[in-house]
C-alpha cells in the first residue's frame, strides 16, 4: 500500500517545481527594433507630409479648372480681285510667314489694264502741256488787250492835247484877225482920202479875208477835235471850247470798247474785276494789288497756275494717275499673300478655279498669338483679377511642362448668356446652377517653335491667387477704354514698386 500510494504522491510533488519553472522557459529574450523598418516608417510619413502638405498649400494659395483650351486668331484669306487662280503654293498645315506669297491668280487682264492706263496718263500728261500753251497764249492776248486799252487812254489824251492845240489855234487866228480888220478899216478910210493907195488897199483887204478864212478853219479843226471826243460842237454857255470832263480819258467810247476787250481776254483765264462799274485805272489798279509787291511776273505766274483750263487738264491727269496706281495695285493682288505668320488650314482653293472678291480661299492660324479660354465658375470669381500669374498644364505635354501666363480679361457673359439659344427663365422654372464665366490667359515667354500648343487642346490653368497681380490693369476686372486709332499704347511689361493693385486678391 506504501509503496501504491508513494507513485501517487511522487508525481504531485515533482510536477508543482515544474509548473513553476515553466513560465521562465516559454517567454523569450527581449530583441532590439530593426532599424529598416523604422525608416520605412518615416519615408512613408515624410511621403504622405510633403504630398498632403503640397495639395494642402495649392488648396489654399491657388485655384484652377480643367475646364480650359488653348485658342488663337484665325485670318481667312480671300482674293481683293476677281480672277482664275493660276497657283497654289501652300497646302494644310504648311507654315507661312507674313508676306509669303500663297495664291497667284492669272495676272494677264490686270497688265492689260495697266497699258491702258499708261497710255491714258501719257495723254492726259500731253493734255497738260497744250493745256498750259493755250493758257500763256491767253495771258498774252490778256497782256496785248491791256496794252490796246492803255493805247487807248494815251489817244484820248492826244485828242484832248489836240482840241486845246486847236482852241489856241483858233485863239491866235483871231488875233491875226482883229488885227487885219483894224488895218482893212485903216485903209478904207485912206483910200477914200487918197491917202493909201487901191494897191495898198486890196493888200490889206486880202490879208483881212485870209484871216478870215483862218479863223473860220481854225474853228472847225475845233469843231472836229470837240466831235472826236465826243463832245457838243459848241461847249454850254459860258464855257471855253477847251471844256473836256476830267473823267473823259477813263469814260470815252474806245476806252470802253478796248476795257470790255480786256475783260473778255482776262474772263479766259478767270480773272474778274469786283465790280464792272470800275473804270479802266480802277480795274488795272485792283489787278496790280493781286501781289503786295505788285510784281507783274508773280501775279502772271499765280494767273498761269490757277487758270481753268490747265487746272481742269491738271485733274485729269491726277485722275488718270490714279486710275494707273489702281491698275497697278489690282495687279499686285493677283499675288495674294499671308497676312499673319501661323499655319495653313481649311484649303479649298485649286489651280483653274475662278474666284470672286472676297471668296474665303483658306485660313491661317496664328501660332504667336495664342491665348488660353479658361471657364471659371463663378464662385472662384472673387478670387481671380487681371494680372495674376498662372501656371499652365496642358495635357498634350502632361506634367513635363509648365506654361507661363497672366490673366489678361473676363469675359463679359457666361458661356450660357452668349450661346446662340441662350437660356430663358422668365416663365419661373428657374433653377440656380453654378456658371462658368471664360477668362482670358495670356501666355508669357511662349515659343511655339520649341513647345507649340495646338488650338483647341485641354489644358489645366492654375491661378496663384496669393501673389500680387502684375502687369497693365493689374488688380482690376475690367480693361480701359480701347486706343483711339493711330495712339501709341505704352504698356508696362512688368508693374513699378509703387503700384498698387487696385483690388486686392480676396483670401479663400
Amino acid at each position: 500500500m506504501d509503496t501504491a500510494a508513494t507513485p501517487k504522491s511522487g508525481p504531485s510533488e515533482t510536477t508543482k517545481p515544474a509548473t513553476e519553472s515553466a513560465p521562465a522557459a516559454s517567454t523569450p529574450p527581449a530583441q532590439p527594433k530593426s532599424p529598416l523598418r523604422s525608416i520605412i516608417v518615416l519615408v512613408i510619413v515624410l511621403v504622405v507630409l510633403f504630398f498632403g502638405g503640397r495639395f494642402v498649400y495649392e488648396a489654399l494659395n491657388t485655384t484652377s479648372t480643367d475646364d480650359a483650351y488653348v485658342n488663337s486668331h484665325v485670318t481667312f484669306v480671300a482674293p481683293r480681285v476677281a480672277g482664275q487662280v493660276a497657283k497654289v503654293l501652300v497646302d494644310d498645315n504648311n507654315r507661312v510667314h507674313k508676306g509669303d506669297v500663297i495664291v497667284v491668280l492669272d495676272k494677264e487682264p490686270y497688265q492689260v489694264q495697266v497699258a491702258i492706263k499708261q497710255a491714258a496718263l501719257d495723254t492726259a500728261q500731253a493734255d497738260l502741256i497744250a493745256a498750259q500753251a493755250t493758257v500763256r497764249g491767253q495771258v498774252a492776248q490778256a497782256r496785248s488787250a491791256r496794252y490796246k486799252l492803255q493805247h487807248t487812254i494815251e489817244d484820248v489824251d492826244n485828242k484832248i492835247a489836240v482840241l486845246r492845240a486847236n482852241a489856241a489855234a483858233l485863239a491866235k487866228s483871231k488875233s491875226s484877225l482883229e488885227l487885219a480888220k483894224q488895218e482893212f478899216d485903216r485903209y478904207q478910210k485912206l483910200l477914200t482920202t487918197r491917202v493909201a493907195s487901191k494897191e495898198e488897199f486890196d493888200q490889206r483887204k486880202t490879208t483881212y479875208d485870209s484871216a478870215q478864212a483862218e479863223v473860220n478853219q481854225a474853228t472847225e479843226n475845233v469843231i472836229q477835235s470837240r466831235v472826236n471826243l465826243g463832245l457838243p460842237a459848241k461847249p454850254a454857255d459860258g464855257q471855253p471850247l477847251t471844256d473836256v470832263p476830267e473823267d473823259l480819258p477813263q469814260t470815252f467810247s474806245s476806252v470802253r470798247q478796248a476795257q470790255a476787250d480786256l475783260l473778255q481776254s482776262a474772263a479766259q483765264i478767270s480773272i474778274f474785276p469786283s465790280s464792272y462799274k470800275l473804270t479802266p485805272k480802277e480795274m488795272v489798279d485792283e489787278f496790280y494789288r493781286r501781289d503786295p509787291s505788285g510784281d507783274i511776273d508773280v501775279i502772271y505766274s499765280k494767273i498761269i497756275k490757277d487758270a481753268p483750263t490747265q487746272k481742269q487738264a491738271a485733274a485729269k491727269l491726277l485722275q488718270a494717275q490714279h486710275d494707273l496706281e489702281d491698275a497697278e495695285l489690282n495687279l499686285r493682288y493677283c499675288d495674294i499673300v499671308a497676312e499673319i505668320d501661323g499655319i495653313v488650314t481649311r484649303r479649298n482653293v485649286n489651280p483653274g478655279n475662278n474666284v470672286q472678291v472676297g471668296q474665303s480661299l483658306m485660313a491661317i492660324r496664328s501660332l504667336t498669338e495664342v491665348w488660353i479660354d479658361a471657364n471659371f465658375k463663378e464662385t472662384q470669381l472673387s478670387q481671380l483679377r487681371i494680372g495674376l500669374p498662372v501656371d499652365i498644364h496642358a495635357d498634350m505635354y502632361g506634367k513635363r511642362h509648365v506654361f507661363k501666363g497672366r490673366i489678361s480679361g473676363f469675359t463679359m457673359g457666361t458661356g450660357s448668356t452668349l450661346s446662340l439659344l441662350p437660356a430663358e427663365n422668365a416663365t419661373g422654372n428657374f433653377v440656380k446652377v453654378v456658371q462658368r464665366l471664360p477668362v482670358r490667359i495670356d501666355l508669357i515667354d511662349y515659343n511655339p517653335d520649341v513647345e507649340p500648343l495646338f488650338v483647341g487642346v485641354s489644358v489645366e490653368p492654375v491661378v496663384r491667387i496669393k501673389e500680387a497681380p502684375t502687369g497693365p490693369d493689374a488688380g482690376k476686372f475690367l480693361q480701359p477704354y480701347a486706343p483711339a486709332a493711330g495712339a501709341a499704347v505704352i504698356a508696362p511689361a512688368t508693374p513699378t514698386p509703387e503700384a498698387k493693385p487696385a483690388v486686392a486678391p480676396v483670401k479663400p
